[in-house]
């Protein structure tokens, strides 16, 4: 039997906490009675800087259940730092495997088991890949498969359909924790390691209770996060965008002298004149943006600051 630490990012989940935990706590409990973790595994529950009382009912229930621990961060610093505290703490107590899923259980709970048979198997890393999306809207649908296909063509490999639902083993672990970029993206990571890795399908649920944290905005967040940490390309497309504004801009200047002579095409032209400097100027404002982005998250790296800070920790 091998100790595994379970790991729930947490923030503001008020609503749905009671219920999942009751879910969490009884398909635990089968893993214990059937041999297949040894009894020293945990649940362990990061509050992300939660603002309702997420961290008071994880209290609780750290001092109600031996098997839950709560790690509180000083404030919100978002997902995937809130997963990056609760490997790294994993890590420190010599876990065998780690499995990180969201609270709210959209992740199927029940091929947990599934993927512990698979680490059994001899797998060090298996992903949990939704084969369904037929509860998603034609937007969702749309903007996601967008999404894979975009992260794939600028080099960033990704195992599609795979969030953050996953089984990691300690040396596989310890190899994605040797990573110390401050623009963390554990999509893109994960598959760096390199080690012996498999799938298990399954079905996303509806939520059951409050609101979902990854709205649009934070969707577009992630992808630019995940192709600017893993991919140079699109300063490539700004160059040739560049050369191509300047071979526009020349046949422009070639037409103009032309129809300069010609009182009544040289004044129609100029109608087409605003919008054309209008979308050379959008162009190259986006152009500036792409390079910011790069330059930006430079600044970041470079302070080499701390990814976040543990307030306190319940329950060890």
């Amino acid at each position: 039997m091998k100790t595994l630490y379970w790991i729930f990012p947490c923030y503001n989940e008020e609503e749905c906490l009671p219920s999942s935990f009751e879910k969490i706590m009884e398909t635990f409990r089968g893993f214990l009675s059937s041999k297949l973790i040894d009894e020293s595994s945990r649940l362990i529950f990061v509050d992300d800087g939660s603002k309702d009382k997420t961290w008071e009912m994880i209290e609780k229930l750290s001092k109600e259940h031996k098997e839950a621990i709560g790690i509180r961060l000083s404030r919100n610093k978002g997902h995937q730092y809130a997963v990056e505290a609760g490997l790294r703490y994993a890590d420190e107590k010599n876990a065998d495997f780690t499995i990180t899923m969201d609270v709210d259980l959209q992740d199927d709970i029940s091929v947990v088991k599934e993927m512990i048979e698979k680490h059994y198997e001899g797998y060090d890393v298996v992903y949990g890949v939704r084969n369904d999306r037929a509860t998603d809207t034609f937007f969702k649908r749309f903007t996601a498969n967008s999404y894979y296909k975009l992260m794939l063509h600028y080099g960033v490999e990704l195992v599609e359909n795979a969030a953050d639902f996953r089984l990691i083993s300690n040396r596989a672990l310890k190899a994605l924790l040797e990573y110390q970029e401050a623009n963390l993206f554990l999509r893109g990571l994960v598959p760096q390691v390199g080690y012996p890795s498999t799938k298990v399908e399954y079905k996303r649920l509806e939520r059951e209770h409050g609101k979902t944290h990854y709205p649009l905005t934070k969707m577009f967040s992630l992808a630019t996060d995940g192709i600017t940490a893993f991919s140079t390309k699109p300063l490539g497309i700004v160059g040739k965008l560049g050369v191509c504004l300047i071979g526009l801009s020349v046949i422009a200047m070639i037409i103009f002298a032309i129809l300069n002579g010609a009182s009544v095409l040289a004044f129609s032209i100029y109608y087409y004149l605003f919008p054309f400097i209008s979308i050379m100027t959008g162009l190259l404002m986006i152009c500036l943006y792409i390079i910011g982005l790069y330059i930006g998250k430079i600044n970041i790296e470079t302070k080499k600051r701390p990814h976040y800070f543990i307030q306190e920790i319940a329950g060890e």
